[in-house]
């Protein structure tokens, strides 16, 4: 289960994000709704992860994933369109997040 409240804890995370975008600097209610839930139900999946996965790997994944989805919203949803050097940036973080999901020998506790 720590992986699904893993991946449950970022789509939380993204859908946050993006509400926060999306609530113009909380003027807007719902969105601002949207992004108060939204990370309260993230930082508790998280901690719910944190009891059995280490706490740099399950950040580096939170993080690692979170920054290409939140990406992709705002591609499709907001019309951002991320240059040469953003995507490059992007491709080594999520390489780095394999590396350390792969190579690592940190063990779960």
């Amino acid at each position: 289960m720590t992986f699904v409240y893993l991946i449950m804890a970022i789509v939380a995370e993204v859908i946050a994000t993006s509400a926060l975008k999306a609530s113009e600097g909380f003027t807007r209610p719902l969105p601002s709704v949207l992004v108060v839930v939204g990370y309260g139900v993230a930082f508790y999946l998280l901690s719910l992860v944190l009891r059995t996965l280490p706490v740099g790997i399950a950040y580096a994944i939170w993080a690692g994933l979170g920054i290409v989805l939140v990406t992709l919203m705002g591609v499709f949803a907001f019309g951002e369109k991320p240059d040469l050097p953003a995507v490059v940036g992007i491709s080594l973080i999520v390489a780095g997040v394999v590396v350390l999901q792969v190579f690592s020998k940190m063990s779960v506790h």
